[in-house]
């Protein structure tokens, strides 16, 4: 029986200033970014579990994220930051995972605020809807940034926050992992309003509940999964399957195309539902690549579509199946099911309370 899971979760904070300014690359320094980071704890424990990458930016569980201008010979010459990205390690369950982001996030918050930056959650920046690579790509870099889908498209990025929600199983095979990620990309897109963060975009309410899902699906991946350097690949734009680049991502199963969230706490509920679609064998759906044209529908509908509404439920009730002997993802589930009925997603309360006092983000 399939049933030792292993989670992570990344999640991209974004920032505000105390006048209440969006903090983005127009306004704020990597180096700025860079002392808070360098201010946080690195713990060597940390590693092999983290991927530190040829810059050297990610050493820490905290680094900043952004988009890396390199000269013609390779070297890199700036990172213009969009925010802070925390990484958890590999946990044993998901109210570790959870439980790790949340202190993390508070070391992070306690950080900044000395330096008039407040940490917040929201999917899109609501200020601006592109970033633009001034000066364009030289020779390098469009030899280096052209070579994948996800490389090609790495500027989108910039106006976007979400988190991959990582999860593992050994006991799953490598063709398993395959069919699950397939399948996750099929239901994305009655997955992903349970999530809605970004409400706004060039400084007003857009009229739909999730610009990141509108701009980023169909260019970027739903789901990633991490197979070993032997293994076949999947042809596909996006891609669907990566080469593993340290040992820990091997057989990791990745969901990208939630919003960024407010509470950790939906997280812990999103990858209980993860859990119990990855062990479901009831579903049919299968997909290489996300349906664009549904995920923008969805972007602006959410849960108060009526069918959209009601394929979320049919995936919360094909989960609750496959974890009928797992209590606590049980329960985490029944929590997700009450935000479901409710409709409830986080665009919901950020539409509301900018309705009373005109803020974009809490």
């Amino acid at each position: 029986m399939v049933g030792t899971f292993r989670y992570g979760i990344e999640h991209e904070c974004a920032l505000v200033h105390s006048d209440g300014t969006f903090a983005d690359f127009t306004n704020v320094g990597f180096d700025v970014l860079q002392g808070i980071v360098d201010a946080l704890p690195e713990d060597p424990a940390d590693y092999p579990d983290l991927r530190i990458g040829d810059q050297g930016i990610k050493r820490k569980r905290w680094y900043v994220e952004g988009y890396e201008r390199f000269d013609e010979q390779g070297a890199l010459l700036r990172c213009d930051p969009k925010g802070i990205e925390i990484r958890t390690r590999i946990h044993g369950s998901v109210a570790d995972a959870v439980a790790a982001l949340r202190a993390d996030l508070e070391r992070l918050a306690a950080v900044a605020a000395p330096l008039g930056l407040r940490v917040v959650a929201v999917g899109f920046n609501p200020v601006r809807s592109a970033y633009p690579i001034v000066p364009p790509l030289n020779a390098w870099e469009r030899r280096h940034r052209l070579g994948s889908p996800e490389e090609r498209t790495a500027h989108l990025h910039m106006v976007t926050y979400g988190p991959d929600l990582n999860l593992s199983c050994p006991e799953i095979a490598e063709p398993e992992l395959v069919d699950v990620a397939r399948k996750l990309t099929y239901y994305s897109p009655w997955l992903v309003p349970l999530s809605f963060s970004s409400p706004f975009r060039d400084g007003a309410a857009w009229g739909g509940l999730s610009a990141r899902t509108s701009v980023r699906t169909g260019r970027r991946p739903a789901v990633m999964v991490f197979l070993a350097e032997d293994a076949p690949q999947v042809d596909a734009d996006p891609s669907l399957t990566q080469v593993a680049r340290i040992p820990a991502e091997v057989g990791r199963v990745e969901f990208k195309a939630f919003d960024s969230c407010p509470d950790p706490e939906l997280y812990g509920e999103l990858l209980s539902l993860l859990t119990g679609l990855v062990l479901d064998r009831t579903l049919p759906g299968r997909r290489t690549t996300p349906d664009a044209a549904l995920h923008q529908h969805v972007a602006g509908a959410g849960l108060g579509d009526e069918q959209v509404h009601a394929g979320t439920g049919e995936l919360l009730d094909a989960s609750r199946a496959a974890l009928a002997d797992r209590p606590t993802d049980l329960s985490r589930l029944a929590a997700l099911r009450g935000r479901w009925e409710r409709r409830e997603c986080p665009a919901v309360a950020m539409l509301a309370r900018h309705a009373t006092s005109g803020t974009f983000v809490g």
